[in-house]
Parts: structure tokens; sequence; C-alpha cells
């Protein structure tokens, strides 16, 4: 029997996953396996529901990001409705999409991976967490809970309800337009916000030269990268073209229709994983795998198209060659420019007075057997295709979960840092950690691809090569 590792569950990640580390009889790493073990339903349990429903059943796939998939189904029901949603109501929905975007990255940042850069990987598991960070640096602690309240209640002034506020979108727009005091509201709040964006950037990059090793190690490799970019090539959250180029910042396919996505992406399977592998069909599985997310965003965009956010990735790209940025650890640095990006955009909504106007519900009946959906959650593409029968009933569903875009750099990833950092004979917190880390940088949300209640903690065990149990380490 090979030597194996498994780390169940990775903590401070959003849903359910381990980490399989299978080493040689000199307890090298051989290969390392990041396994959604749980099985997602929500594709089938939608059939035979009718197709105004979707937005509310599909947001429930998640409680961190059920904007996105709120959006993202929202865009489908237009098409089956055959609808143009009004000027305003997209305005008011991307300005919820900033909302969701800035609380979920900072979710992200603050509470699950700032432990790890603020105490090191190696520091002892019972001060590396929430709590930690708060008796240690209550500043960054209290910015964090201010930014990601800042972005809930965008959601919650707009849409009326911080969670899964699917009253409020409906296929053809919005229920009600935004009052000029919910958005002077917003606007009030608004430069607290930045000046908190701002300075942790600049925390940030201060910090970075004490993670080289990190920026090296934690999941550097080449790969293709893939998101929405405006028409002009700037970045883009809710509509636009795909855009797919490779490590070296070479295109190779731009301008790609989204709704056309089945042309040109495919879905692999394997039989270790519930989720599922999406990969660029013309270079093939794995070649044409690629990557997704703010630091694919950041790569594939000619810019922000914002003012202060620009400043940021003219510095961001230097970690790069050609501006292109290969290492997972840099993920924190591209969601934080994000984050300054959506308030740099929820301001420029705010003053935009059309953005106040009244008509935002074009309404119709469904007169289409199909409509597709994308736009960009946190975590990367996100794409819902549905089918419809002539009374509107859902006959068939396929989600494209933003994370399961990155199934294959999972992978990759666990794997480098695991040949890396794991000794096989004989456990330490650190080594393991740095597996889990390189998972955190990427924030899965798989939540939106599993769905399953887990108490049990992390047990580590190491086997030697006749089976026999030499290690073990429960936390």
């Amino acid at each position: 029997m090979a030597k194996e590792i498994t780390i169940n569950p990775v903590t401070r990640i959003e849903g359910h996953a381990k980490v399989t580390i299978f080493l040689n009889d000199d307890g090298s790493v051989k290969d390392a396996r990041f396994q959604i073990n749980f099985f997602r339903g929500f594709e089938k349990f939608c059939e035979n529901r009718p197709y105004y429903e979707m937005p509310s059943i599909t947001s429930r796939a998640c409680g961190i990001c059920p904007v996105s998939h709120l959006i993202a189904s929202a865009k489908a029901c237009d098409a089956l409705v055959s609808v143009n949603v009004p000027e305003t109501a997209v305005k008011l929905r991307r300005l919820m999409h900033m909302g969701q975007i800035i609380q979920s990255h900072a979710l992200s940042f603050f509470y699950l991976s700032f432990p790890d850069l603020l105490f090191g990987m190696d520091a002892d598991v019972e001060k590396r967490n929430i709590f930690g960070l708060i008796e240690k640096d209550p500043e960054i602690a209290r910015n964090g809970i201010k930014l990601r309240k800042f972005g809930q209640e965008i959601i919650e002034r707009v849409a009326g309800k911080r969670i899964h506020s699917s009253d409020w979108i409906v296929p053809g727009g919005v229920r009600w337009p935004l009052t000029k005091e919910k958005g002077k509201q917003i606007a009030t709040d608004l430069p607290e916000a930045k000046s908190i964006a701002i300075s942790t950037l600049e925390k940030f990059k201060k910090m970075l030269s004490r993670f080289d090793e990190e920026i090296e190690h934690l999941g550097k490799f080449p790969s293709n990268y893939m998101g929405l970019v405006t028409p002009d090539g700037d970045l883009e959250h809710y509509d636009g073209r795909l855009r797919i180029i490779d490590h070296q910042g070479n295109m190779i396919a731009d301008s790609l229709d989204p709704t056309r996505y089945r042309e040109f992406i495919g879905e692999a399977v394997e039989p270790w994983s519930y989720m599922k592998f999406p990969y660029y069909k013309p270079l093939g599985y794995p070649e044409g795998s690629y990557r997704v997310g703010p630091l694919a965003r950041l790569n594939i965009a000619r810019r922000c198209g914002t003012p202060l956010a620009d400043e940021e990735i003219n510095d961001f790209r230097k970690f790069g060659k050609n501006g292109i940025v290969e290492s997972s650890f840099l993920y924190h640095y591209a969601r934080l420019i994000e984050i300054l990006y959506c308030i740099e955009r929820a301001e420029e909504i705010l003053n935009d007075p059309e953005s106040y106007a009244e008509r935002v519900w074009a309404k119709a009946e469904v007169s289409r057997s199909e409509g597709i959906g994308v736009a960009e959650a946190p975590r990367g593409t996100l794409i819902h295709h549905y089918k419809v029968d002539e009374n509107g009933l859902v006959t068939w569903v396929n989600l494209i979960i933003a994370t399961g875009h990155n199934n294959v750099a999972f992978n990759r990833a666990v794997t480098e840092v695991a040949r890396k950092y794991v000794e096989g004979k004989k456990l330490t917190e650190g080594m393991l950690n740095r597996v889990e880390a390189v998972i955190r940088a990427y924030d899965p949300c798989l939540s939106c691809a599993s769905h399953a209640f887990d108490s049990r903690g992390i047990d580590f065990e190491l086997y030697d090569a006749d089976g026999r149990l030499i290690d073990r380490n429960i936390r």
C-alpha cells in the first residue's frame, strides 16, 4: 500500500474538501489531490420548477455569494423572456454585485487568510485564527469587519436584505428602484470604505517582502487564464465577452460569446471528485485548463478602468513576467485591488442620475426554450444554463460554478506545495498548513459545488509502504 497523508477537512475555506497526499517509499511526495467528496444536486432538483423561481432557488447554493448566483440566474431568465433589461436596472444589479464582491473578498482576506500572514505559516493553530487576529491586531480586524459590513449594506439598501435578496431581482430587471435616501446612505459610508481599502493595500504591500518564499513556492506555475472583459478589454464583472490568454500573455481566444460557452468549454470528470474540471475545448483536457478569479481577471484585463485601481494594477503586474502574475499567493493582492475597484465603481453608479430612474422592470412571459446567464462571481466566471418547456417549467440545468474552473489549478497547486514542504517521515503543523494555505489563496466556495454537514475535525494519518500507521495528528 502506498503511503498517504489526508487533510480532512481543509480549514478556513467555504465548504467541505479534503487533500490526499501520496508519498513515495522514501517519504517524498509523489502526487496530491484536492478532492470534493460530497454530491451537489442543484442541477437535478431545479427540474420541473417554474423558470422565475430559479434566481431564488440557485442563490441558496451559497450564503457567501448568493448575489452572484442571483445575477447569473436572472440573466439566464432575461434570455428566456427575451427582454431588454432597463439600463437603470442593469446599473442597480451592478451596484448590488459590487457590494457582493467587496464583502466576499473582505471575508476571504481578513477572516480566512490574514491570520497566516500575520502570525506566519508555522504559528500555533490556537492563535492562527480570527480570534488571534483580533487580539494581535485589533485595527486590521475592525477594518475587515467594517469593509464586509459596507458591502453587505450596499446589498441591503439596494435589495432589501443582505442575504438571499431574491425578492428584488426578477427576470426582466428588478422590482423597485433605488431611492435617493438609500443612495445617500451608501455614499455616506463610502469614503471610510475606500480609506480602509487603500490602507489595507499599503499594509499588505509592505508585508510582501516577508513572503518572498510564499510568492515563489505557494502555487506559482504557468497556466492559462479566463474571464470577462469589456469591449475595450477592461476589467468586467457583470457583462462582456470572454477572453483567454496563456502564461506569457499571448491571446488564445478573445471576444468569445459567453452564451455560446458549450462550443468552447468542456467539462471533464474524474472518479475521485464530485467537482467538474472545465477546460478550453480546442486545447483538450487537461492542457486546456485555465485559472479564473481575481488573479486571472487582472491578468487578462487591459486595465481596471478606475483611477485608484489602475494605479494598483500597475504595481501588481511588477510581480510577473510580461505583466502576467503566476503566483497563487498573489490572489490575495488581486483581491484587495478588486475591492478598491468595486468601491470606485459603486461611487460612479451612485453619482449617476440615471441610477435613480423609476423604470426598472421590463415584464414579459417566457418566449424562448433556452437561456444562459454569465457573470464574474468573486471567485471567477459563473455560468447558469436553463432549458424550459412551453409552460416555462425547467427541464434541464447546467451550472458551471466559478470555483470549478480552478479545479485543475487546485490540484496542481497542492501537489507543488506538498512536494516543496511535506516530508513524509514526520508531520508538522507548518507543512500541512502551507498545503491548506494555497487553497485559501484561491478562496474556493465549495458550498456552491457540494452540500454536506460534517462535524469532524482534521485527522492527519501517515502510513508506511506496508500500510502501517506510523504517525497521527488530530486537531
